[in-house]
Formats: C-alpha cells, structure tokens, sequence
C-alpha cells in the first residue's frame, strides 16, 4: 500500500467515525457530513506541518474523494455516474471498465479490496440480496434498476470478484435500431410483423452482441392489448408494459443455498395464466423444459440464448430442456420446439473505426431465421429469412418466406391490405 492510499485510509475510517458519532445522515445533513470530513482533513493537515505524517499533495481531492466514500460509492461513484461507461468489472483491489468505444480500461485510483467490498454491499442494501460466505454468489438489480450485479467472494472465489453491467436498452425501439445500422428497414419491418401475431422467437449470439436491446425493441412493437408476462433470474428488461401485463422475478438464495422461487417456478406459473406472449430474459436452465408447455398453452415466446450462430441456438435451448432432468428424450424435445419455435435472430459483435473517427462496438443482426416444422426428430428444418454475409456488410432478403401456415397467422394480425409479402418486397413499411 503506497503511502497516499495508506492516507486515503486512514482518513476514510476517521471521517466515517466521527459522522457515525455524531449521528450525522449523509441524505438529510450532507453540509455537516462535509463539514466534519473537512474537518478530519484539516487535523491531518496541521499533524503534517509538525512532521508527524506526510503533507496531502491536494486536501481538496482528499475531500472529495473521502466524500464520495462516505455519502456515494467510493471510488466507483464517477463510473456509474458516467453514461459512456456500459460494464465495470472488479477483481480484488483491482477497477477496470468497458465504455462505448468497446475497449477495455483500467480505472487508476487508489482503493483497497475492503472498500471495494463495502461498497459493493452498500449497492445490495436497498435490495432483498446478501453476500456473504454463506451466499458467496450473487446477483441483483442495483442502482435504482439501472444496473445488474453479479458478484463473487471467497471461499468460491480467492478474492472479491464483481461485474457491473449497466442498463442502456430502456428506450431502442425497432426504428432506433434501423438508425444504429444493427438491423435493415426491411427485417425491422419484418420483425414488427412478427410482434403483432405472438409469434415465438429466439434472440441469439455472444456476450455483449445486442440480445437484450434487440429483444426489447421487438417487445415494445407488441400491441397493447396483449397479456406480456416477462419473467428473468435478475430483471434487466425496463420497458413499458400494457396494464395487464407484469414483470416477475427469480427470489435470491436463502441460508440454506436454494431459491424459494426459482426462474423455472416463474415459467410455469405464466402457463397456468391467460398468456399471449411469455418473454424469458435469458434461458440456461431447467426453465427450458417450461417453455415445451408454451406450444400447448397457445402463447407465443421469447427469450435470449448464448450461441454462435441461430442454429447453435436451437441446439442449446434443447439441451438446456434435457437438462431438466425430466427423463424426456432429446429427440422429443427437438420436436416439440421445432413446431413452436418460429425464428430465430442472430447477432454478433466487433470492433471497428468508421473512417476517421474513435474505434467502437458494431452490434448486428447478422441473420433472421425461420424454423420449419418437420415430422422427424433428428434436426432442425430452417430457412434464412434475412442473412448478412459479415458484419458492416448489407443485410439482406434473401427471397424465401416463412412457411405458409406461420405466414398465413402473421397476415391475420397485420392492418388491412398489407401481408408479409408487401412487407419482404419494399412495398409497405410500418411507423418503427
């Protein structure tokens, strides 16, 4: 620990002692909490000229910062407070932070493991989670909403580990995504289409490669008359919902290690509901096998999935269901999500630096597939829709249509004298 971080320490605990003594609140008196943590600066100060301790270079840094500690969030006060900055990740003493540009930075500031951890539980405090060695793994919505946890400390992990990712998909709509060159006029047009009949579709890719953006825009083109029911382990989706319709969420980790609700729990009680659209925010588990009901409840779904291309997805929603443990066989499992599941829409991500300007992130649908019904149950029948050859490249139609039953449902749901045909052709666009 460097001398200057030793300070920062000391005066830290001081400050914070002498504002819990004198029974001071940061919210109702933060001119007194100012004044006392001055104070405490000043007194080092004075310690200093007499050659006790070694002079601050900048008391009024110290103050800040000592302030930020006390009455924010110490030293990642400034990164949740910047909107440029999407992802902070925490490792031991250590800060670092992905911004818009998509590249990876290191936060340089003067910070110990401890107050890092104490932060962290001070973000957890207006949530129902804990972490502790008990419950060394967790997760939650923070920041009034704004933003997801996910944070490890021993004995799981050597040291405090800790993801923060903040929310940026509240307000993309399908036009706003045509704007942001992540999907054509053309498909977004397509996918409002799809919204409007209860369509079921998976939104896949990597980390990081749009799923959630994507998929709340689709979900914000739902007619308001629908019944949404969006269920997630930590919720994350922020959009507004018709009156009928609700956000639930998985209950956190209880002392003895198990969930009394669990993501899968959720699914099902969606299913016993009147239902038009079930959204999981992300699928890994047993909550897959849930989704089988889905095609015998008549509603239709969506969720994301981690895979590398649209038929990856398929594969790993399968496999997620067989791992429910429901002695149901794959091949059955294949079937029944080959007749429910109608598209699948891919995305992926890289870096790039249009002309002159700083290097970002490209987000892309890079292909819209259409999952046909097939008597046998030992793969999938697809057919793209819309492909994109490589990311920054067009996205285009690649001639074919859904098949004539889906295609037949979505005509029924759009306006009068417009079909998903007008649509694939150019000839009729919605109000993205």
């Amino acid at each position: 620990m460097t001398a200057r971080s030793s300070a920062y320490e000391k005066l830290r605990a001081r400050a914070a002692e002498r504002i819990e003594d004198r029974k001071l609140d940061t919210d109702r008196e933060p001119e007194q909490v100012r004044r006392a943590i001055s104070g405490v600066v000043g007194e080092y100060q004075a310690t200093a000229h007499r050659g006790v301790n070694e002079p601050l270079r900048d008391p009024a840094d110290m103050e800040r910062r000592i302030w930020m500690a006390v009455a924010g969030f110490g030293p990642l006060t400034e990164l949740f407070e910047n909107p440029h900055i999407e992802e902070i990740f925490i490792e031991g003493p250590r800060i670092s932070f992905i911004d818009d540009s998509g590249r990876l930075r290191s936060h340089v500031v003067s910070t110990t493991e401890a107050e890092l951890r104490q932060v962290i539980d001070r973000v957890l405090a207006g949530t129902n989670r804990r972490l502790d060695s008990s419950n060394a793994i967790e997760q939650a919505h923070i920041l009034d909403g704004t933003a997801r946890l996910t944070a490890v400390v021993p004995p799981v992990a050597a040291r405090l580990s800790a993801t923060i990712r903040k929310y940026t998909v509240a307000e993309e709509t399908l036009g706003s995504m045509v704007g942001l060159g992540s999907v054509s006029r053309t498909a977004a047009s397509f996918l409002w289409a799809t919204a409007q009949a209860n369509t079921s579709i998976l939104y896949s890719g990597a980390t990081g490669a749009g799923k959630t953006t994507m998929m709340s825009a689709w979900l914000r083109a739902v007619p308001n008359d629908q019944c949404i029911r969006i269920v997630e382990e930590v919720r994350e989706l922020h959009i507004p919902l018709p009156p009928h319709s609700s956000y639930y969420e998985a209950s956190p980790v209880s002392l003895q290690g198990d969930r009394r609700v669990s993501l899968r729990d959720l699914v099902r009680v969606c299913l016993a509901q009147r239902v038009d659209l079930l959204c999981v925010g992300e699928v890994r588990g047993a909550e897959a096998f849930e989704l089988t009901r889905a095609v015998n409840a008549g509603c239709g779904f969506s969720c994301t999935v981690h895979s590398n291309s649209a038929r990856d997805a398929l594969a790993a929603i399968v496999n997620a269901a067989i791992m429910a443990g429901e002695n149901v066989t794959e091949s059955i499992v294949r079937r029944v999500f080959a007749n429910s599941i109608d598209f699948v829409v891919h995305l992926d991500r890289d870096m790039w630096r249009p002309d002159d300007s700083e290097q970002g992130v490209r987000r892309q649908v890079t292909e819209i597939l259409a999952v046909t019904p097939s008597l046998s149950s030992d793969d999938f029948t697809t057919e793209p829709i819309f492909i994109r050859p490589a990311l920054g490249e067009t996205m285009r139609w690649t001639g074919s249509y859904p098949p004539e039953s889906l295609a037949r449902r979505i005509d029924r749901a759009l306006p009068a004298g417009v079909s998903l045909k007008r649509i694939l052709h150019g000839d009729w666009s919605p109000d993205l």
